[in-house]
């Protein structure tokens, strides 16, 4: 099984969970219309975003199949 960590890019982490996009949305982040995304890693959008990266990978990793 895949799991998102803090160094999968945006881009793989909206394949691996498909409610991927609603959870960074909600949380404000919307890099999922960025074209920076496809090279930018979970870390790094947290990093310019302010959120917390344990919380938001939990929350990612609840959806991964």
């Amino acid at each position: 099984m895949a799991k998102i960590t803090a160094d999968t890019l945006i881009s793989d982490c909206l394949e691996l969970n498909p409610d991927a996009a609603e959870i960074l949305l909600s949380t404000g982040m919307h890099c999922i219309g960025c074209a920076m995304a496809h090279g930018e890693t979970i870390a790094e959008a947290v990093a310019v975003h302010g959120e917390d990266l344990d919380a938001l990978l939990a929350k990612l990793n609840e959806g991964v199949e």
